[in-house]
């Protein structure tokens, strides 16, 4: 089985992120045992080992939205990486509205102190003068966590970018499968959540028989107040591993919550993968918190959290907990 990640260094990884401190943990990881493995690493790295110092650092190899010159530090490769990503915005501009998106973008820069950032494949011009008009009316604080959530979905991306580059994404070798996969079915299966991986693209502790082809706990999201689906709401997986054996009812002690996975839905309300894939779930209480209120920001809820429990006997079922939403109500349940 051939692994990802081989032969490359801090500058390749660099490529996709530009904090140091996040491609030299990259670097130090490397080898994966596949796509999905370096990813998992990845959100750990960036949500639990790096510093606000860090984060600023990866926000500053960006151009601004709507500008073709990446900063002089960023690599050739993540600057072409960015002409691309901003490719549509680029084709559905007119000269006003990159003036329009020039002027939003220095007072974005003026107030928060980071370039803006949106994760810009397939987004047109109009579509992201909308989203920085609004998120610039936020707390400076809030906004820290908003570019920190596109700068994951970006280095998602661009890390299956690094690995098709590379020919180092591992395929299957089974001759009836015959699947080939490239850099943008990667990104449908991971940030889409359809995660269709072959036995020997799945986690490293269930390379070799593993017969799941999706995590063994998902999500999705849908606004019943408007009847489709609700993208853009990030969403946090964690498990309880507390001193007692389960949280105490009402406790608002967060220490004993653990963090697996995180990601935010897509146009289907999919909320992507969350946690590896692997042929024994580990049993114990999940905790799937939505970030509500920014989808809503005049709703009732500004977050809403599911806590839901899995046996020792239920560890090869999957468990599919959907969230209905309202700006007044919500529901769940237990699905397929």
């Amino acid at each position: 089985m051939e692994v990802v990640g081989l032969g490359l260094d801090e500058n390749d990884y660099l490529s996709c992120c530009g904090s140091t401190k996040w491609a030299k943990e990259m670097a130090s990881n490397s080898p994966f045992p596949n796509y999905y493995r370096a990813l998992s690493v990845s959100k750990d790295i960036w949500l639990n080992k790096l510093d606000i110092n860090s984060w600023l650092q990866a926000f500053s190899a960006h151009p601004s939205i709507g500008q073709t010159h990446a900063p002089s530090h960023a690599s050739q490769t993540s600057a072409q990486w960015s002409r691309g990503e901003q490719s549509t915005a680029l084709a559905t501009a007119t000269d006003s509205k990159l003036q329009e998106l020039a002027e939003w973008n220095a007072r974005y820069v003026q107030k928060f102190g980071f370039v803006f950032l949106i994760f810009a494949s397939g987004i047109s011009t109009d579509a992201i003068l909308a989203e920085i008009k609004k998120r610039y009316t936020n707390r400076p604080i809030v906004e820290l966590e908003n570019a920190s959530q596109e700068q994951m979905k970006i280095t998602e991306i661009r890390l299956a970018k690094l690995f098709t580059s590379k020919k180092n994404i591992s395929s299957t070798t089974d001759k009836n499968s015959n699947v080939a996969r490239n850099a943008e079915e990667v990104r449908v299966n991971v940030i889409g959540g359809h995660v269709t991986a072959a036995p020997d693209t799945l986690s490293a502790t269930s390379i070799r028989s593993s017969s799941r082809t999706r995590p063994p706990i998902t999500t999705h999201v849908l606004d019943v107040s408007r009847g489709y689906p609700a993208s853009g709401i990030e969403v946090i997986l964690e498990i309880w591993k507390g001193n007692q054996a389960r949280p105490p009812f009402g406790t608002t002690d967060g220490g004993g919550w653990i963090f697996k996975g995180s990601s935010a839905t897509d146009s289907d309300g999919r909320s992507g993968q969350l946690i590896d894939i692997v042929d024994d779930a580990e049993p114990g209480i999940y905790r799937l918190s939505f970030n509500t209120g920014k989808y809503n920001p005049n709703g009732f809820f500004p977050y809403v959290s599911v806590v839901f429990e899995i046996f020792e006997s239920q560890k090869k079922e999957h468990f599919h907990v959907p969230l209905l939403l309202s700006p007044f109500s919500f529901s769940t349940y237990r699905g397929s």
